[in-house]
């Protein structure tokens, strides 16, 4: 055993950013907003640690989560980012834009005001607006909202991390002042004259410009990560220079007499990678993208191994230091669990492959698919609550065509299109439009596209922890014990079976409230019924909701009846009411609270009353589970209620 444990010491720095990422987890993940003395002495312990790292090499792994749990929580009490109360509407919006983005039938623009900070709006106009023009118009401006459900996604939380204190609307915009912006107009021109949602995609950054339609079929085909600019692009785009440089430098050989042509090579496709980075829109996810593409380079410049672990470790570890709320975001999961799964099949497992370099081709591809698929899941599940049965399956198919035929034909149709040559990006619509029949036969199979409801943080963790045994934990043929030669899959397998064992045996929630007490949701024979069809201010935890009860998203909200102004929704031990209107809750409340029937009251007013009533009313929004248990959304965090 011991000289198990002493050869766990060689992969320690493997388990720091985990480590660290938990830590940063538990602080985004609390109930309550932990008081600033707490943060402090928490990362001053986690760095104290370290002193005795040399001596107990195990206490970096509790410095690192003290220091992450300290470090997240101070750091986001430094941002500074404007609050706004409440919703206002028809006010006049003054700011200089800062980024813009094109859906399909609307445009989003940011703006850095002097009164409410950054607010992300959107208008209809078909105006074209650059980045450092200053604007104004009428308008309205929400506040960032709280989760849907406990531990969903916080749009009010990624709005803070976002340093966006409002998103709204804005209408008869009237430019005051009008800027050159070199990469703006660059990318402005290119969008006129391509006019095609392919380069708008995966040339120029835009993230809503893909049909709506066409959004579901790529999901179900596990093709997602296609439409933002990631790991994905930056690779391709660096692949594709280093080639077309190291052939230009190997014709001019006097060039590199002294020096190897890769060297240049890589030194010239990095700033052509800058260029792309810089035309995408510099996205968050493009910039990690490029922030590990770099460190590739680098690796390969001083002739290190650059499929390794600890490059992308070192990648994870600058990334969190920078904005530690990267570790609670969807695409920085998905990346990286992708990312350290095939890194640790193709360094770790190095499986035996064919000989014959087609089926070489087939069965690498497949494996990579394989791994990336069975690691993301469980954050998909998380995010998204389905599971596409079919994406690896998507991935072998549509993967080769998009990048060995769609990718190059956009890059060069786009390129061409300046100049009036559409041809390539006609060619590229077209072979995407067969590609994409064939991605909507796959939707159609049975069981492709299944949602499995609503996953707590308890089996995330059991999982998550699961994977980082596989990768991290270092076997050997050498060990005494048979059991210690595959004790990372023995160990992280059961940490798998346990959280998923969780997840397939907790009960789902039988009753919804949102927090502002307007939307309510109750399963009744197993489909969720609403007190309203629409809710403007409730608009996605219709089908938040519906997700949680594994349910089809976008379809008709089924609606609850009421008596006399009263929704009562009755189950098998309890029941439970919800009440909208000033005067039914003035004629009713009293008898409500007498009746021993019912368990809880939902008000759209705040109600205080005596203690023996006070049980049974519910403040915030939350959920319910069938044996009448009530989970409350974190809605009292820093995020929630800063102030300027």
């Amino acid at each position: 055993m011991k000289e198990f444990l002493d050869n766990q010491y060689k992969n320690l720095f493997l388990w720091t950013p985990i480590f660290a990422a938990f830590g940063m987890g538990l602080y985004f993940s609390l109930g309550t907003e932990p008081s600033l003395w707490i943060l402090l002495l928490a990362l001053i312990l986690g760095i104290s640690m370290f002193f005795g790292v040399k001596k107990w090499p195990i206490l970096c792994l509790f410095a690192c989560f003290f220091t992450g749990f300290g470090y997240s929580g101070i750091y986001t009490h430094t941002k500074n980012v404007k609050y706004i109360e409440h919703d206002v509407h028809g006010i006049e919006i003054t700011g200089k834009i800062t980024d813009v983005d094109f859906a399909n039938e609307k445009m989003r623009i940011y703006l850095d005001t002097e009164k409410y900070g950054t607010v992300r709006v959107s208008t209809t106009t078909n105006e074209s607006y650059k980045i450092g023009d200053v604007i104004s118009g009428n308008g309205g401006l929400f506040k960032p909202g709280p989760a849907d459900i406990p531990n969903g996604f916080d749009f009010a939380r990624w709005a803070y991390f976002d340093n966006i204190s409002a998103t709204g609307y804005i209408q008869d915009i009237k430019t005051i002042y009008t800027t050159k912006s070199a990469v703006y107009n660059i990318r402005n021109t290119i969008k006129k004259h391509a006019n095609s949602f392919l380069a708008d995609s995966l040339i120029l950054g835009y993230k809503h410009t893909l049909p709506d339609s066409h959004r579901g079929i790529w999901a179900t085909n596990g093709m997602s990560h296609i439409w933002s600019i990631s790991g994905y692009h930056t690779t391709l785009v660096m692949g594709w220079l280093f080639i077309l440089f190291y052939f230009l430098f190997r014709l001019f050989p006097k060039l590199v007499k002294r020096t190897p042509a890769r060297i240049p090579a890589i030194l010239c496709a990095w700033c052509g990678l800058i260029g792309y980075v810089l035309l995408s829109g510099c996205g968050v996810a493009t910039l990690r993208a490029f922030l590990m593409a770099t460190l590739i380079m680098l690796a390969f410049i001083l002739r290190r191994n650059i499929i390794s672990l600890r490059i992308a470790s070192i990648a994870f570890i600058i990334l969190i230091m920078i904005n530690p709320h990267f570790v609670m975001q969807a695409g920085f999961q998905l990346s990286f669990a992708a990312i350290f799964g095939i890194l640790w099949l193709w360094t770790v497992v190095n499986p035996t492959l064919p000989n014959n370099k087609f089926l070489k081709y087939i069965y690498g591809a497949f494996l990579t698919a394989l791994i990336a698929t069975l690691f993301t899941c469980p954050f998909a599940i998380m995010h998204f609550g389905t599971l596409s049965l079919y994406g690896i399956l998507g991935n072998l198919i549509f993967l080769p065509v998009f990048s060995f035929i769609i990718m190059p034909l956009v890059i060069i149709g786009t390129i061409l299109s300046i100049f009036g040559l559409l041809g390539p990006l006609v060619l590229a619509h077209n072979v995407y439009n067969i590609m994409l029949t064939i991605a909507s036969d796959i939707t159609s199979l049975p069981l492709a596209n299944l949602n499995v409801g609503y996953i707590t943080n308890i089996p995330i963790i059991f999982i998550t922890l699961g994977f980082c045994c596989i990768i991290f934990i270092r076997n050997s043929d050498k060990f005494k014990y048979a059991i210690l030669r595959h004790f990372n899959l023995l160990l992280g397998g059961t940490l798998i079976s346990i959280g998923t064992i969780i997840f397939l045996f907790s009960p789902l929630p039988v009753f919804y409230i949102s927090n502002n007490h307007k939307l309510i949701g109750a399963v009744i024979d197993g489909k969720l019924h609403f007190n309203k069809t629409h809710d403007s201010s409730n608009y996605f935890a219709f089908d938040t909701w519906k997700q949680s009860n594994c349910e089809t998203q976008g379809t008709d909200n089924l609606q609850l009846h009421k008596e006399y102004g009263v929704y009562k929704v009755n189950f098998p031990h309890w029941s439970i009411v919800h009440i909208q209107n000033f005067t039914t809750l003035s004629k009713n409340i009293l008898s409500m609270c007498n009746d021993d029937g019912i368990k809880y009251i939902v008000s759209y007013f705040n109600v205080n009353t005596d203690s023996k009533c006070a049980r049974k009313i519910i403040h915030g929004g939350g959920i319910i589970y069938k044996s009448g248990h009530f989970t409350k959304i974190n809605s009292n965090r820093f995020w929630h209620n800063r102030h300027e």
